[in-house]
């Protein structure tokens, strides 16, 4: 029996197809043990499918669990709320994918703006609707990250926080774990490109990273910063 996998989800022939209720539960059962792994938006897969959400091969692969987004938002919230800066802050995801981790962010600071970007024209589509299923203060855009902030406008001294993740893709191996400066695009490239854009405000960047993260591709990011913290 063929087994649901990242390599049969993300880079095999389910990349674009939009799983079944059993596909998404099959892979979270092959892959870690758990058929409701994939839960999102608060709510296990059986109940998220119910109210007619739906996800690709590739995004049940790439997404952030709840465990994991909820955690994060927590550990933003906790710089984010101690920020000098005026009025709530603008929460940004360029590669958004399911909206998820977007979606606990803002939900971790209530009154902040939810915005993000996706290439990808299939995980747009489907990350739209199931985003207006749900009624969540998220606008998505269909756009490459370089576009989508650069039309961004936000007013100096206001905090901009950025999830920064893009696809892992190869950049994740099975033996190496997680090399920051293979994914696409390179993160320090998209660290850069914020510190430039948004020279008059205060930057706050979480970068995803693995349990086994390519220590030089962290060390490269760190002079670009104030200061950093890993959390795992």
């Amino acid at each position: 029996m063929d087994r649901y996998d990242r390599q049969r989800l993300l880079l095999g022939p389910m990349r674009n197809q939009v799983l079944e209720l059993s596909e998404v539960e099959r892979y979270g059962a092959d892959s870690f043990g758990d058929p409701d792994y994939i839960s999102i938006f608060g709510m296990r897969p059986a109940e998220w499918f119910a109210k007619g959400l739906r996800l690709l091969g590739r995004t049940a692969v790439e997404c952030t669990r709840d465990a994991l987004a909820d955690a994060i938002g927590t550990d933003i919230a906790n710089v984010a709320l101690n920020s000098p800066s005026r009025g709530w802050p603008l929460v940004v995801d360029p590669f958004v994918g399911s909206g998820n981790t977007l979606h606990w962010i803002v939900r971790h600071l209530p009154g902040a703006r939810g915005v993000g970007f996706e290439l990808d024209p299939a995980v747009f589509a489907v990350s739209r609707r199931n985003l207006e299923i749900l009624g969540l203060p998220i606008e998505i855009t269909k756009t490459e990250h370089r576009t989508g902030l650069a039309r961004l406008t936000i007013e100096a001294n206001r905090l901009l926080v950025v999830f920064v993740a893009p696809p892992w893709g190869e950049a994740l191996s099975e033996t190496t774990g997680l090399d920051l400066g293979r994914t696409d695009p390179p993160v320090r490239e998209v660290i850069d490109l914020l510190a430039n854009r948004f020279a008059a405000n205060p930057l706050l960047c979480a970068v995803q990273v693995f349990e086994s993260t390519n220590q030089p591709s962290i060390d490269a990011l760190a002079p670009r910063f104030a200061w950093s913290a890993a959390r795992l």
